[in-house]
């Protein structure tokens, strides 16, 4: 009977069938899948342990090999995980100097802007970030001033957001994302680069024709009935093409609704300012006298000039809303500071009347930030090394007389040295 189990437990093992043959077992080692039931049967004690100790060798090598797959397999899962995640951030320190007519002040300060995230493909078909940033609730800010004795500094979320590719060339997104409208030149015309909208949007782009048509809330709590759920929506279609060899050209238009009027001034809500021009918007009391219905035109031209990378861009808005209801910026910029020992040089000049753009979201440097404010931006920066550059930005501009009853200088300096890395 053990015989018999033993070679049921042989042929197990070896995946051979059973076959019988005359003879016994040889004193030389024989391989296991070669032994036969016949051999088995005549077998005696001695053989029957070497059997049993070449069985016991066989288990253990399948076991090891079991492991060892087992093991790739974990490894395999956890390498695809681990491609699947991409971080990115960056780190800014700045010293900047500020002369302001308006609050007849001179300010000098010392800042830091520490932003880092990741991403992850979950599928193929649905993506997820989430972002931290430096600085306080200021939604087109995350500069953290120096001081207070070496306190610690505040972190808050940035972005949270998932994005899913329903059909090709088509994403919706959802949560608290970058600002999904393209930014000509990247000048703050209309948006401040840090402003982080949130709500939904649905683009779509196949590298000649992008569209983007987005759904926001200003204020997404109505608070039980106690007050009302605040909104804006916006559509952008865009064209990118080649019109010659080392020259591209993108030209679109957009339009953004803002219905605000009646809504208490936005710098009384985030930033705490008692001044009753707020942020350059036109106001009834403490509250805004317009809506922000905003068509924007904008070209940009990417070529060459003498191998340099040169861009030029002009971009132009209008509030059917109001009476100061214009605003304009024309630029060029010269290189980019990307690799070591690169240099590059910008230019900006920009009109905006008052209530041309709603001033909340526009570039919060530029005269102080808001509206009612027009003038000169200069930049240069040098890359000591790959995505690690100095640069210095210079704004002299100065205020209308709509909402500040006369014009008045500003000027601001600022030296940045910073890094990103992804």
């Amino acid at each position: 009977m053990k015989r018999t189990a033993i070679c049921l437990a042989v042929s197990a093992l070896t995946l051979s069938p059973v076959t019988f043959a005359a003879g016994g077992i040889q004193d030389t080692p024989v391989s296991v899948s070669a032994i036969t039931a016949d051999q088995l049967a005549n077998a005696n004690v001695d053989d029957l342990k070497k059997i049993i100790l070449a069985l016991s060798h066989r288990v253990e090598n399948m076991e090891t090999q079991t492991t060892e797959i087992r093991g790739i397999a974990t490894a395999k899962s956890k390498g695809d995980w681990a491609e699947r995640i991409k971080w990115h951030g960056d780190f800014r320190y700045r010293f900047e100097t500020i002369d302001n007519d308006r609050t007849d002040e001179d300010r000098n300060r010392n800042r830091v802007r520490a932003r880092i995230g990741m991403t992850a493909q979950v599928t193929d078909d649905v993506k997820a970030g989430v972002a931290l940033a430096s600085g306080s609730d200021d939604p087109v800010s995350s500069n953290q001033s120096l001081g207070g004795y070496g306190t610690s500094k505040g972190i808050n979320l940035d972005m949270a957001f998932i994005d899913w590719k329903f059909a090709e060339n088509l994403h919706l997104v959802a949560g608290k994302t970058k600002n999904p409208f393209y930014k000509v030149g990247k000048n703050g015309l209309v948006w401040d680069g840090d402003y982080r909208p949130e709500g939904a949007h649905v683009t779509y782009d196949n590298g000649t024709i992008w569209a983007t048509a987005a759904y926001h809330f200003l204020e997404s709590d109505n608070k039980g009935g106690s007050k009302d759920v605040e909104e804006m929506a916006g559509v952008q279609v865009g064209y990118k093409g080649q019109i010659a060899d080392n020259m591209e050209v993108k030209v679109g238009a957009s339009y953004f609704y803002i219905p605000v009027e009646g809504s208490k001034n936005a710098a009384q809500i985030f930033d705490g300012d008692d001044d009753p021009g707020g942020f350059g918007n036109t106001l009834m009391g403490d509250v805004y006298e317009y809506d922000y219905e905003t068509v924007e035109l904008f070209a940009e031209l990417n070529t060459k000039i003498a191998d340099v990378k040169t861009t030029f861009f002009a971009d132009y808005v209008k509030n059917s809303d109001a009476d100061e209801d214009t605003g304009f910026s024309l630029g060029f910029k010269l290189g980019k500071a990307k690799n070591k020992g690169d240099w590059q040089f910008g230019y900006t000049y920009q009109d905006l009347e008052a209530d041309a753009v709603f001033a909340a979201f526009t570039d919060s440097d530029f005269g102080g930030g808001g509206t009612d404010v027009k003038g000169h931006k200069f930049n240069t920066a040098y890359a000591f090394s790959k995505n690690t550059s100095l640069s210095i930005t210079y704004f002299d501009n100065e205020y209308g007389e709509h909402t500040r009853s006369e014009e008045l200088d500003f000027d601001r300096l600022q030296v940045d040295i910073k890094t990103k890395f992804k």
